[in-house]
């Protein structure tokens, strides 16, 4: 069962439409806004946890244990990056690692991860 607890979270200003993007990644964008993951395995700043319509004020988790949407099938203690659609999914080479699943899960399900910050690629 998912849950969240200990997080770290942020206010930042959505760069694009993120009303329907509740516990998806979001990358910071060169805006100093928030935008949603679209290129799989790509740097994340967190996941988004209070969603907003383009301009308005959205929360994000920066660290700590969070509810992600799955992607696809997801190994409970894996690493886990970003699919195109801001998705969990397992992280291959090359792919920079979000946080590692603290549950498995499939498609479409909210899984908790524990978030990390750190930026590095998968081997």
């Amino acid at each position: 069962m998912a849950t969240m607890q200990s997080r770290d979270t942020r206010t930042f200003v959505a760069g694009e439409d993120l009303s329907t993007a509740q516990f998806k990644f979001v990358t910071l964008e060169t805006d100093g806004k928030i935008d949603l993951a679209d290129s799989a395995g790509e740097n994340c700043v967190g996941v988004l946890l209070v969603e907003g319509a383009a301009h308005r004020a959205v929360t994000v988790v920066i660290t700590g244990s969070v509810m992600v949407e799955a992607g696809g099938t997801i190994t409970n203690g894996r690493a886990v990056t970003t699919d195109a659609t801001g998705r969990a999914a397992n992280a291959t080479a090359g792919d920079i690692v979000m946080g590692y699943a603290r549950e498995a899960g499939v498609v479409n399900q909210v899984i908790e991860i524990e978030l990390i910050q750190g930026g590095n690629a998968f081997a």
